[in-house]
């Protein structure tokens, strides 16, 4: 399939540009409270966040003493993070890509992480591939996405199976590095549980 076919299209990155526009804090302004919890003891590295967006993530990681960058589909989404990243001093880059068509061209990251990023269900198994080459050797890849299950048991996320994960999936996906954890994780929210998926993988 060529990659003009793969790409996100102009009218999905418009979509999520006006989204971003229209609110500031469109997640939240506090980091994912999974990711915290799972990234908290790891040592300062450069580390990568994949579907950045306006980059409370990247904010978390760069506090800790992470030199992050951070990419995303959405140019309003970067510019917005990298104001805020220049406004609080913090060692942390945005830049505007489409991640279906991105490629590290050779570089490495200590840690990489992928949350909620949401992909087409035709490119998920390359955005995947594309984000464990660019694993430093013994360096950490953290995901943390919505389940299937969550579509019929959890609250929240998308309501596309395509967009959601499942254990078998991710490990297929990730087959080339060393995986550590891969299991379901409860969401508490203030409307219900939402059902989530963490897997974490190391190169050897």
């Amino acid at each position: 399939m060529a990659d003009s076919v793969l790409a996100m299209s102009d009218d999905q990155r418009r979509a999520w540009d006006t989204r971003y526009a229209e609110e500031e804090a469109l997640w939240g302004a506090e980091a994912n409270r999974l990711l915290v919890e799972l990234a908290t003891d790891l040592a300062p590295g450069r580390a990568l966040d994949l579907g950045s967006g306006q980059g409370r993530n990247a904010f978390r990681l760069a506090a800790q003493g992470h030199a992050v960058t951070g990419l995303d589909l959405s140019p309003v989404a970067v510019e917005q993070a990298n104001e805020i990243a220049a406004e609080h001093g913090l060692d942390a880059t945005f830049v505007a890509v489409d991640l279906t068509a991105w490629d590290p061209a050779g570089e490495v990251w200590d840690l990489v992480v992928l949350a909620y990023l949401q992909v087409p269900e035709a490119v998920r198994q390359r955005v995947h591939a594309t984000a464990a080459r660019a694993l430093a050797p013994g360096g950490k890849l953290i995901l943390i996405a919505h389940h299937l299950d969550n579509l019929s048991d959890g609250v929240g996320g998308p309501p596309y199976p395509e967009m959601l994960f499942t254990e078998d999936q991710l490990a297929d996906d990730f087959t080339g590095l060393e995986i550590e954890r891969n299991e379901k994780a409860i969401r508490p929210t203030e409307n219900g549980d939402a059902i989530d998926i963490v897997l974490i993988a190391r190169r050897a």
